[in-house]
C-alpha cells in the first residue's frame, strides 16, 4: 500500500469523525483544488473532482459550521422531471440527466425519497392551451410517463383537486436535499478531500512571491484568507457561493454583472389533520414570466405538505424572516438599476405577492381553486427560503449557467460558478459533471 493511499484513508477516518464540522481537521494548507460553498452544487462539483482526479489534494471551503445551511437546505426537496425547460436548452438536458442520476445514487445511498408524482393543474379553460403545450414541450425533453388526464382522472389520482385538465408527471418525486448533501459530503470526504466549515473567505488573490515558511513556492499562487485571518493556497479554485456569488466573483475581480438579489419565499404548512387532502405534488399552470411562482402543494419526506411560496423582496441575502435585515444587503439590492427596471415591469405583479405574503386569506383564496375544501384554520405559517436570483442591468432574470474568471493573471487558476439556476438540486450531479469538464478545461487538469 502506498504512502499516498495509506495518508487518504487516515485522513478520510479522521474528517469522517469530525462529522459535519470538519474544521478541526487542517492539517494541509496547500491543495491543488479548493472549492469555496457547501451547498449542494459545490458538494457534487467537489466529489465529481476527486472521483475524477484522486490523486490530487482537494478542499471544500464553508462559511458555516455546517454544509447545506442555506438554499440547499431551505428549498422544497422537490425531484423535478423536466417539463418546463426548452427543449434542447441546457437546463432541461441537465435536469432530465440529473433526475435519473439523483434517483440512482439515492438507491445506491439508502436514502430515501418518494416518486410520488406530480399533476400540473388547469383550472380554467384558457389554462389549456398553455398546459399542453407544456406536455409537447416535456415529450420533446424526454420525460417520462407524461400524460394528459381529465377532471375524473384528476380526483382519482387527488380526490380533494377539482380542475378541467391535468398533465400527469409520474417521475417526480421528492427528497430530503440535507440527506443528499451529507452523503456527497461523505463521498468527498472518503475518497480524500478535507471539509473545513467556519471558513468564511474574505479575500481571493494571485501571490507574487512564496509565502513565509512556505515549502511549495510559488507551486500554489492562489491565496485564500478568511475573516479570521486564516490562509489556504491552492493551484486553482471553483466558487459556487450561491447567494453570495457575485460578491466572491468581485474580490478576484470580476465584473459586478449579474447582480445576485434575494428573493425570499414564504411556505405555509397544512396543519397534520388535514394532510390527507394532498397525495402528491399539485402545481399550477406556469406563468411563463414567473414560471417558478404560483400556488403549490409540496408533500415533504417528514409527513408534512407545505404550500407556496411566494417570492418577495429578501432585506437580507440569508434572511427567513420577515424582519431580518442586513445594510449593505439592502442597501445594494434597492440601488440596483436592474431591480428597479424589474420592478416597473412587474408592478401589479409584485404588488400582489407583497399583499399575499401578509394575507393568509389572499393565500386561501389562491389555494381554494384547487382544493376548495380548504379553510383558514387549516394552515399555519411556516419556514421560508432565500433564492439566489440572477440579475442584469436591464431587469431580465438570469435563468441560464453564469461561468466567469475575471482577468489578469488569476483568471487561468479560477472558475467562478455565478449562476447554477433552478432546478440545481435535482440536477446537482449534471451540473457537477458539467463544471468539472468546465474546469478541466480551463484548468488543464
Amino acid at each position: 500500500m502506498s504512502g499516498l493511499y495509506c495518508a487518504r484513508a487516515v485522513g478520510a477516518l479522521l474528517r469522517r469523525s469530525s462529522g459535519l464540522g470538519g474544521h478541526t481537521v487542517r492539517a494541509l494548507s496547500t491543495y491543488d483544488v479548493v472549492i469555496i460553498g457547501g451547498g449542494i452544487v459545490g458538494l457534487a462539483s467537489a466529489r465529481q473532482l476527486i472521483l475524477r482526479y484522486p490523486t490530487l489534494r482537494f478542499a471544500l471551503l464553508e462559511k458555516e459550521n455546517e454544509i447545506a445551511t442555506h438554499q440547499s437546505g431551505h428549498n422544497s426537496g422537490v425531484i423535478h422531471s423536466g417539463i418546463y425547460y426548452t427543449p434542447g436548452s441546457l437546463k432541461a438536458r441537465l435536469c432530465v440527466r440529473g433526475s435519473s442520476l439523483l434517483y440512482e445514487y439515492c438507491d445506491s445511498k439508502g436514502i430515501r425519497y418518494k416518486q410520488c408524482g406530480k399533476l400540473i393543474v388547469a383550472v380554467q379553460h384558457q389554462e389549456i392551451p398553455r398546459l399542453q403545450a407544456l406536455y409537447e414541450r416535456g415529450l420533446q425533453n424526454n420525460v417520462p410517463g407524461l400524460q394528459i388526464i381529465n377532471a375524473k382522472q384528476i380526483r382519482e389520482k387527488e380526490p380533494y383537486c377539482r380542475g378541467v385538465m391535468a398533465l400527469d408527471s409520474p417521475h417526480t418525486g421528492i427528497v430530503d436535499y440535507k440527506q443528499v448533501c451529507q452523503a456527497y459530503a461523505d463521498d468527498f470526504r472518503d475518497a480524500g478531500g478535507s471539509v473545513l466549515t467556519g471558513f468564511e473567505v474574505s479575500d481571493l488573490k494571485m501571490v507574487t512571491e512564496s509565502p513565509a515558511g512556505s515549502e511549495g513556492g510559488l507551486d500554489y499562487p492562489v491565496m485564500l484568507r478568511n475573516t479570521k485571518g486564516e490562509e489556504v493556497s491552492c493551484k486553482y479554485a471553483l466558487t459556487c457561493g450561491g447567494l453570495f456569488s457575485d460578491r466572491l466573483s468581485q474580490i478576484s475581480g470580476c465584473s459586478p454583472e449579474p447582480r445576485i438579489v434575494p428573493f425570499r419565499g414564504d411556505y405555509l404548512i397544512l396543519k397534520p389533520e388535514k394532510c390527507y387532502l394532498v397525495k402528491g405534488n399539485i402545481y399550477p399552470v406556469p406563468n411563463p414570466q414567473f414560471p417558478f411562482l404560483g400556488v403549490h402543494f409540496t408533500p415533504r419526506m417528514d409527513g408534512n405538505v407545505w404550500l407556496g411560496p411566494n417570492a418577495v423582496l429578501a432585506f437580507k441575502r440569508e434572511g427567513y424572516k420577515l424582519c431580518d435585515f442586513n445594510t449593505r444587503d439592502f442597501t445594494e439590492a434597492v440601488a440596483y438599476s436592474g431591480l428597479h427596471k424589474l420592478v416597473l415591469k412587474n408592478l401589479v405583479y409584485g404588488m400582489g405577492e407583497m399583499y399575499r405574503s401578509f394575507s393568509l386569506k389572499a393565500q386561501l383564496k389562491g389555494l381554494q381553486k384547487f382544493i376548495p375544501e380548504l379553510s383558514v384554520s387549516d394552515i399555519v405559517r411556516g419556514p421560508s427560503g432565500v433564492r439566489a436570483q440572477a440579475l442584469d442591468r436591464d431587469g431580465n432574470l438570469v435563468d441560464d449557467f453564469v461561468f466567469d474568471g475575471g482577468s489578469g493573471d488569476i483568471a487561468s487558476r479560477i472558475l467562478h460558478v455565478r449562476n447554477a439556476p433552478s432546478p440545481a438540486a435535482t440536477s446537482s450531479l449534471a451540473i457537477a459533471e458539467m463544471i468539472t469538464s468546465e474546469a478541466e478545461e480551463r484548468f488543464g487538469l
